[in-house]
């Protein structure tokens, strides 16, 4: 008996072309990783040169999680205030702004706003 589910060659087709993108990203880092942790988290962070340029690669290692940001991306970081970091940690795993392709899949459409079509709040 094997189990199977709805959008499982979906899922399994993003995540190996997640893990090739991955593999690639690690063999363009450039010098050695640092890695940053504490009692809540940990992260690997890394300097990658990309066809498109120098990235920083964030790795969450025990999520395996990851991210890179151009230049201009990580500036943007400090354009920030900490209520846009605290609404990050406190939906941990969930964009901020959803992608298009991500309220199609599982029906919460925004409006960029914070709530969805019914006015109530979305988390």
């Amino acid at each position: 008996m094997s189990l199977h589910w709805e959008g499982e060659l979906e899922d399994r087709g993003r995540a190996r072309k997640a893990a090739d993108e991955l593999a690639a990203l690690r063999a363009g880092v450039a010098g050695e990783p640092l890695t940053l942790g504490n009692e809540f988290a940990e992260a690997r962070v890394s300097l990658v040169q990309t066809r498109n340029g120098v990235r920083l690669l964030i790795e969450a290692t025990r999520s395996g999680q990851w991210v890179t940001l151009d230049p201009l991306e990580l500036e943007a970081l400090t354009w920030q205030g900490t209520a846009t970091f605290s609404a990050m940690v406190g939906h941990p795993f969930s964009p901020l702004f959803p992608e298009p392709d991500d309220t199609e899949r599982d029906g919460t459409a925004q409006d960029g706003t914070g709530q969805d079509g019914s006015g109530g709040a979305v988390s």
